[in-house]
C-alpha cells in the first residue's frame, strides 16, 4: 500500500500515531536514564545540586560583591554536605518549578527551599527536613491590609491580587483556602512579587517567612502584615532509584543537626539557629500522597489543560491580528514612505529581531510599572507578542511587495491613482496573496511561543502542563495529552497553508502562457 493510497484521513491518522509513539518512546528513554547512586557520585568526586540562583535570597543568588560567585544559606548546606561525603559541591541552575525534572539526568539532588509535601514524598526520596519555615503574607504599608482575614472580604479596588511563587507551598494554600476574595498570580521568583507589590500591580503576596525577613531592609516601603500562616519543612529530593544517596545524605544532615553545625549555619544568616533545631529535631516525616487513577488524573486535568490552551488561542488571535496590521504598516514604510522615516522603522525592526522575546515581555511588564504605567499580564502579553512578531511580519510583507514588478506602480500612478491609492488597491493585495504561506507559518509558530508568556504570570498550556505534571507526577500521560491539544490547535492552520500553496501555484500556473 502507498502513502497517496491512504487518503487524507489516513495519512492524518498515520502521522498522529506517528507522533504519539515518537512522544512516548523519548519520554520512555529519558525514564529510563539511571540516576547517580552515592558510589558514582563518591567515584566523581562531585556530588550536583541543583537549584536556581533567580530565586533570590536567603537560599541562593548571586553574591552582590562578587557578582561571579553565588552565595546563600543553602549554598554553604550544600558544601557542608558534600564534605561529609567526601567529594566537593557543584551547582547546577534549573528553573525553581522544574528543578526535579533534573533529578537523575544533570543534577544528583535538589537543594532549594523545597517543601516537604505529601506529592514529593510519592515521587521522589526525601531527606529529613533540615528548615523549618511559615508562610508570611506581605503588602505595602499604606495598603489597608490589616490581617490575613481581611482578604475574605472584597478590597477597596473589588478582589484582592496576591502573588505567589508557582509550585509552592504559598501558592497550594492561596488557591486551596476557601472563603477569599483573592486572584492568585503566579510568579517566577519571589523577588518578581515583592517588586509588583512595591509599584502596585499586585496587593500582597504570600512568601516563606524567611524570604520576607532577608528583603524587609530592600523593600522599605513593604511591611509583614499579621503573624505568619501555616508553614513547613524544607527537604532534599533525590531521585527514586538512589536509596544509598538519600540515606547517605539524612546520615549527614543528623550529623550537622546533632554537632550543632547546622545551628551555626542559620545563626551566620540570621536564621534563628536555637529555634529550628528544635523545630527539626521533632519534625514527623509527612505520609506520601496515593497516585491518581489514569481515568481520575484525566478528569481532573483535562479540564485545567482545555482552559490554559483557551488561553493560548487567546494569545495568539489576539496578537497575530496587530503584528499583521504593524508589519505591514513597517514594510510599507520602508519602501515608500519619507525618506527620514526610513532608518527607524528599519532600527525598529532589527531591535525587536535582535532581542529576546522575553526580554520584551519582561521590560513592557516588569520596568513600565516603575515610571508608572502598569499593564495587566494579559495586555503585556498580547502587545509584546504583536510587537515581536510584526519584525519578522514586516520582513515577510516587505519581501512581499517587492516581488510585486515595479511597472505596476508605474501604471497605477499614470491611471491618476495617488501613490496610497495605488498602494491599496494595486500593490498590497497581490503581495498578501504571495505572503500568505508564510503569514500561516508564522501563525503556527505564535502558538507555540505563546509559552514564553508565563515568564510574566500568564498561564498559558504549556505553564500548566508543567505546573500538572510536577504536582501530579504523571509527566508522560500529562505530555501526550498536551501535544495533542497543541497538535489539535495547530493542525487546521497547517492545513489551510497547504491550501493556499496549492492554490496559489495553480494561480501562477494559469496565468503562464
Amino acid at each position: 500500500m502507498s502513502w497517496d493510497s491512504l487518503g487524507k484521513g489516513g495519512r492524518w491518522a498515520v502521522g498522529l500515531l506517528l507522533a504519539v509513539a515518537l512522544l512516548l518512546a523519548g519520554a520512555v528513554a529519558a525514564g529510563s536514564v539511571a540516576a547517580a547512586e552515592l558510589e558514582e557520585v563518591v567515584a566523581r568526586g562531585e556530588l550536583i545540586w541543583a537549584a536556581d540562583q533567580e530565586g533570590g535570597g536567603p537560599h541562593v543568588f548571586l553574591d552582590p560583591k562578587n557578582p561571579s560567585q553565588l552565595t546563600g544559606f543553602e549554598v554553604e548546606l550544600a558544601e557542608l554536605l558534600a564534605a561529609e561525603l567526601g567529594v566537593k559541591a557543584r551547582f547546577q541552575q534549573g528553573q525553581w518549578d522544574r528543578l526535579p525534572l533534573l533529578l537523575g539526568r544533570t543534577a544528583d539532588c535538589v537543594i532549594n527551599g523545597i517543601e516537604l509535601t505529601p506529592g514529593r514524598q510519592r515521587d521522589y526520596r526525601c531527606s529529613r527536613p533540615y528548615f523549618a519555615y511559615a508562610l508570611q503574607l506581605v503588602a505595602r504599608r499604606d495598603a489597608p491590609l490589616t490581617s490575613f482575614e481581611r482578604l475574605e472580604s472584597l478590597g477597596p479596588h473589588g478582589r484582592w491580587r496576591v502573588g505567589v511563587l508557582t509550585g509552592s507551598a504559598a501558592e497550594i494554600l492561596m488557591r486551596g483556602r476557601a472563603g477569599l476574595e483573592v486572584d492568585v498570580v503566579g510568579y517566577d521568583g519571589t523577588v518578581d512579587c515583592l517588586e509588583q507589590v512595591t509599584t502596585g500591580v499586585l496587593d500582597a503576596t504570600v512568601l516563606d517567612d524567611c524570604i520576607a525577613s532577608f528583603y524587609a531592609d530592600r523593600f522599605p516601603r513593604l511591611r509583614a502584615v499579621d503573624r505568619p500562616q501555616a508553614g513547613g519543612f524544607y527537604t532534599i529530593l533525590t531521585p527514586p532509584d538512589t536509596p544509598h544517596l538519600s540515606a547517605k545524605i539524612d546520615e549527614a544532615l543528623g550529623r550537622l543537626l546533632t554537632d550543632g553545625r547546622l545551628k551555626q549555619l542559620y545563626d551566620s544568616w540570621d536564621l534563628a539557629g536555637r529555634q529550628q533545631v528544635l523545630l527539626l529535631r521533632d519534625a514527623d516525616e509527612i505520609p506520601p500522597a496515593p497516585r491518581d487513577s489514569w481515568g481520575h488524573l484525566l478528569r481532573s486535568a483535562l479540564p485545567l489543560l482545555l482552559s490554559a490552551a483557551g488561553m493560548t488561542v487567546l494569545l495568539s488571535a489576539a496578537s497575530f491580528p496587530l503584528a499583521i496590521l504593524i508589519g505591514l504598516a513597517v514594510a510599507i514604510g520602508r519602501l515608500y514612505g519619507p525618506p527620514l522615516l526610513r532608518p527607524l522603522l528599519a532600527g525598529y525592526v532589527e531591535v525587536l529581531r535582535g532581542t529576546p522575546l522575553m526580554l520584551q515581555l519582561y521590560a513592557l511588564f516588569f520596568l513600565l510599572p516603575k515610571i508608572g504605567l502598569a499593564l495587566p499580564a494579559l495586555a503585556a502579553a498580547i502587545i509584546g507578542l504583536a510587537l515581536n512578531y510584526s519584525a519578522y511580519e514586516s520582513e515577510i510583507y516587505r519581501a512581499g511587495l517587492k516581488a510585486v514588478p515595479g511597472g505596476q506602480f508605474e501604471a497605477a500612478l499614470a491611471l491618476g491613482m495617488t501613490k496610497w491609492q495605488a498602494l491599496r488597491h494595486v500593490i498590497v493585495p497581490q503581495a498578501v496573496r504571495i505572503v500568505m504561506p508564510p503569514v500561516t507559518s508564522d501563525f503556527i509558530a505564535l502558538f507555540k511561543d505563546t509559552s514564553v508568556c508565563s515568564a510574566i504570570t500568564v498561564i498559558e498550556l504549556t505553564k500548566r502542563y508543567s505546573v500538572l505534571a510536577l504536582s501530579t507526577g504523571r509527566i508522560v500521560e500529562l505530555a501526550v495529552v498536551t501535544a495533542l491539544l497543541y497538535l489539535a490547535m495547530s493542525w487546521p492552520m497547517a492545513l489551510v497553508s497547504r491550501w493556499l500553496e496549492r492554490r496559489l501555484e495553480r494561480t501562477g500556473a494559469a496565468r503562464q502562457p
